[in-house]
């Protein structure tokens, strides 16, 4: 699983930082997660092909996770993309996008496909066999929702020697990858762990963005690998993130340790603060595992 942060600056766009936008590679998916003003400049920064993004995911309808949406779908457009584009997001993002193709008479040459949310409630938005996205509510001015992304369990490893051992044929392989049990021909039942390794464990990543600090979600994300959740003010702001429904970097921390999360990632930082390391030095003093968000990094876990 690697993330590759294209922007994680609250806001406005600046020579040197960018807002909202991010790329996750999960089971050989890759998703981009928000799309803020400069999203293609960042994906051509960061070495990201183009045609290889099917799914797009927005949290909600500030311009700081979407004014670059309407610049991308026209780029594919240009690229000669043929592959279907499907954009989840609130309920509105398809008459934004559609009423600008439609005044620039800018059509997709492409399958263009919007999936609009409005439910209050965690939901399934994708599925197929190797991952799984579902929604978290958030708490903010206008209707948002983070985005959980959970790999489904792989197929089990096959013991090669406990296989020969009992002399079972190839033709069998899979079905004992599947979990399985064999019988043999003399009419033992070869149990599946006798013959297989437990899979790689599946991981799982949730994004949270943009949001007052809200217990609701620690029920979604409980047990988490990876939680990267805004921290757009520090603690001595704190009256600044409850007026305009953000977090601090401790009420972020706060949110990893109650929800048993491996690892938090903290960002969408307001660009009042000089310097960033005061926000993981805060949120450390709650939570230990801690890594900060910047522009054009990446994460492998």
């Amino acid at each position: 699983m690697k993330l590759t942060i294209l922007g994680c600056y609250a806001a406005t766009p600046r020579t040197f930082t960018n807002p909202t936008s991010q790329i996750l590679e999960i089971k050989n998916r890759i998703f981009l997660i928000d799309c803020a003003e400069g999203t293609q400049v960042q994906l051509r920064k960061n070495k990201i092909r183009f045609s290889k993004i099917n799914h797009i995911f927005i949290s909600h309808l500030h311009g700081d996770h979407f004014f670059g949406l309407i610049g991308l779908v026209s780029t594919f457009t240009l690229l000669n993309r043929t592959t279907d584009l499907h954009i989840y997001g609130p309920k509105g993002i398809q008459e934004i996008i559609k009423l600008q193709l439609r005044l620039s008479n800018s059509w997709t040459n492409y399958g263009l496909f919007f999936h609009e949310l409005e439910s209050n409630d965690s939901e399934v938005i994708f599925e197929d066999e190797k991952v799984l996205v579902k929604t978290i509510p958030l708490k903010h001015r206008v209707y948002t929702n983070g985005f959980l992304f959970q790999e489904k369990t792989g197929e089990r490893k096959l013991n090669l020697d406990a296989v020969q051992n009992y002399e079972i044929d190839t033709c069998y392989y899979q079905k004992i990858k599947n979990g399985k049990n064999i019988t043999l021909e003399d009419g033992r039942v070869i149990e599946n762990d006798k013959l297989t390794f437990d899979p790689i464990p599946a991981k799982n990543y949730a994004f949270c963005s943009d949001t007052a600090y809200n217990e609701s979600m620690i029920p979604i994300i409980e047990n988490i690998d990876v939680l990267y959740h805004e921290s757009t003010f520090l603690q001595s702001e704190e009256n600044l993130a409850k007026k305009t429904l953000h977090s601090t970097a401790k009420e972020a921390a706060t949110i990893a340790l109650k929800s048993n999360a491996k690892q938090l990632i903290l960002g969408h930082y307001s660009t009042r603060y000089e310097n960033i390391e005061l926000f993981k030095e805060e949120a450390e003093t709650v939570f230990p595992e801690v890594l900060l968000a910047d522009d054009g990094k990446s994460f492998e876990f």
